[in-house]
C-alpha cells in the first residue's frame, strides 16, 4: 500500500500564518461584532500603481487579438522583463548581472521554497533565528533537517544563528560550517537590515568556506539608509557565492498578481565545478510553465519613470505607517525595533509574556492581529511582529487600542 512522505510528517503543526488565520477566524466567529484590525500577515492594502494597471489593460487587449496573442511564456521569463530587472535593479547599482542570469517566477515565496532542490540532500543549511518559516519548512520537506526537538524547538541538522537585541540582530558566524546560508535583509521578521560591511563579511565567509548564500531581498524597496545594500551583488565576490531572490509583492503590491525573480550568476559553481545556473534552468524548464505574459508586462511597467515614481510613493505611505507605529509603541514603553528600512515592527512582549499570550491579549482586548515571534524560531519567543501594510487610519486606531490596554 502507498505511504505518505515521512519528511512531510515531521513538520510540527501547521504553517505559521495559517495558524494565525485559524485563531483569528475562530475569534471572529465567536465575536461577530468585533472589528478586527489585521497587522499580522504582510499583505499589502493599497491598489496597484496606475502604470501597472495601464500595462495590464494593454496586455489584456493584446491577448484578445490573434496577431498579438501569447500562449506559453518562455519558461525562464520574457526577455523584456529580464532585461528591465537586470538593468534597473542591478547594473544601475554597479552590479555585474546579465539579462539571462535573471529567472522570472510567480513569486519569492515559491523560489525560496524551491531553490533547495538544486542542492544535495546532505548539505547543511544555516538560518538566522528568527527566520521566515519557508526556508526551514521546505528543507524539512526535502529531508535535509534531521529530527525536531520539541523542547528546544530546533531541528538537529540545522545551524541556527541567533539574531537578538544583544547582537543588534546581526548573525554571528556559526561554529559549525554550513553549506547553504539563508539571509534576508531587510529582515523578516525583525525589520533590521545588514550594513554593506556586515553583508560583505558574509560574502567573504561564504567564499572562504565554499558555502552559498541564498539572499532574500524582498524588502529592498524599503531601504532608506545609504549604508544598507539593496542587493548582495553590491558586495565584492558575491557572483561566486550568492543567489538572490526578488519579489514584486511588497514594493509594487503584486501579492495578488504573483511575480518574482531569482538571480543566479553563471560564475556560481559547486566544489566539482557544476554551475547552479544550469541546474536551476533545468529545474525551471521541467517544473514551471512561466509567469503569465500579462503579469510580466505589469512587472515591466514598474521600471518606467511613471512606475518608479508611483512605487516610491506607495512605499513611502507604508513607511509613514511604520514610523508612526514604531514611535507610538516606543512612547508606550515597549522595546521596539525595525520600522526604518523595513515595513515590519518587532517588539518585545510586555511583562515576560510569551508570544502567543501577547497574541491572545491583543486579539481579545484590542481586536488587533499580529504575528507571534515564536513562530519564526526559538529566538523569536517573547517577541511580536506587526506590519505597516494597513491604512494610516487603521494604524492610528490600532495604536490607540493598544495604548488603552
Amino acid at each position: 500500500m502507498f505511504e505518505a512522505n515521512s519528511d512531510y510528517l515531521k513538520l510540527p503543526g501547521s504553517y505559521l500564518f495559517s495558524t494565525v488565520a485559524k485563531k483569528t477566524n475562530a475569534y471572529i466567529a465567536a465575536h461577530p461584532d468585533a472589528r478586527i484590525i489585521r497587522m499580522g500577515i504582510g499583505d499589502v492594502t493599497q491598489p496597484l500603481p496606475p502604470a501597472v494597471i495601464k500595462a495590464l489593460h494593454k496586455a489584456v487587449d493584446e491577448m484578445g487579438c490573434a496577431e498579438t496573442f501569447r500562449g506559453y511564456a518562455p519558461d525562464l521569463g520574457y526577455d523584456f522583463l529580464r532585461k528591465a530587472i537586470a538593468e534597473n535593479d542591478y547594473r544601475a547599482r554597479g552590479c555585474e548581472i546579465a539579462d539571462d542570469e535573471v529567472f522570472i517566477s510567480d513569486g519569492a515565496k515559491s523560489d525560496s521554497g524551491n531553490i533547495q532542490e538544486i542542492f544535495e540532500r546532505d548539505n547543511v543549511i544555516a538560518v538566522t533565528d528568527p527566520v521566515y518559516p519557508v526556508y526551514v519548512d521546505s528543507n524539512v520537506m526535502a529531508g535535509r533537517t534531521g529530527e525536531y526537538d520539541e523542547k528546544t524547538e530546533k531541528w538537529s541538522n540545522v545551524v541556527y544563528m541567533p539574531c537578538t537585541a544583544e547582537n543588534g540582530f546581526c548573525p554571528a558566524f556559526p561554529e559549525r560550517t554550513p553549506d547553504v546560508i539563508y539571509i534576508c535583509s531587510p529582515n523578516n521578521p525583525t525589520g533590521m537590515a545588514l550594513t554593506k560591511d556586515q553583508l560583505q563579511a558574509w560574502v567573504d565567509y561564504a567564499n572562504k568556506n565554499g558555502a552559498v548564500i541564498i539572499f532574500d531581498s524582498a524588502y529592498e524597496a524599503y531601504i532608506h539608509d545609504d549604508n544598507v545594500p539593496h542587493s548582495i551583488f553590491e558586495c565584492s565576490g558575491a557572483r561566486t557565492c550568492a543567489i538572490e531572490i526578488k519579489s514584486f509583492s511588497k514594493n509594487a503590491g503584486f501579492t495578488g498578481l504573483r511575480l518574482g525573480a531569482t538571480i543566479i550568476p553563471k560564475d556560481l559553481k559547486d566544489k566539482d565545478g557544476h554551475d547552479l545556473y544550469s541546474l536551476w534552468a533545468r529545474r525551471h524548464g521541467t517544473k514551471y510553465n512561466g509567469a503569465p505574459y500579462i503579469v510580466q508586462r505589469a512587472g515591466e511597467a514598474c521600471y518606467t519613470d511613471e512606475g518608479k515614481k508611483e512605487i516610491k510613493e506607495m512605499v513611502g505611505r507604508y513607511m509613514h505607517n511604520a514610523g508612526f507605529i514604531k514611535d507610538s509603541l516606543a512612547g508606550m514603553g515597549y522595546e521596539v525595533y525595525g520600522g526604518v528600512n523595513s515595513p515590519y515592527i518587532w517588539l518585545k512582549a510586555p511583562n515576560g509574556m510569551t508570544s502567543w499570550e501577547f497574541f491572545d491579549l491583543l486579539l481579545d482586548r484590542a481586536h488587533v492581529v499580529g504575528t507571534p515571534g515564536s513562530g519564526f524560531g526559538p529566538s523569536g519567543e517573547h517577541y511580536f511582529r506587526l506590519t505597516s501594510f494597513g491604512t494610516y487610519e487603521n494604524s492610528v486606531e490600532a495604536m490607540e487600542r493598544i495604548r488603552k490596554i
